[in-house]
């Protein structure tokens, strides 16, 4: 059964760090594309909004890779690095997150 979930683990943490990868690359490029069709018609797109709204799921994902990786952790050394990298992303998820409020709240959103 250990096995099994291992076998599993390592099939689905990358899956995760995949898919917050590509959630990067498309927000990106929709920003980049938003921008372009803003500066072309001349109205206002939010922009900035959108992409950090992308930048905040792909933590979300980066973040279930990590808490998934949990489950494999054999030393304490190795469990150390990873609550530093979940802390820093959690920080990051937090800053995107109030970004976005204040954002809105500027916005009338």
């Amino acid at each position: 059964m250990e096995s099994l979930l291992e076998r599993l683990l390592h099939f689905l943490i990358p899956l995760c760090e995949l898919m917050g990868a590509a959630v990067v690359a498309f927000s990106v490029c929709a920003a980049f594309v938003r921008c372009l069709r803003s500066l072309i018609t001349r109205r206002r797109v939010d922009v900035q909004f959108r992409l950090a709204a992308g930048l905040a799921l792909s933590l979300e994902f980066k973040m279930a890779a990590e808490i998934l990786k949990t489950v494999l952790i054999r030393e304490l050394r190795e469990l150390l690095m990873l609550g530093v990298i979940i802390a820093l992303r959690s920080v990051l998820s937090l800053l995107i997150h109030w970004e976005m409020h204040h954002y809105e709240k500027e916005a009338g959103l």
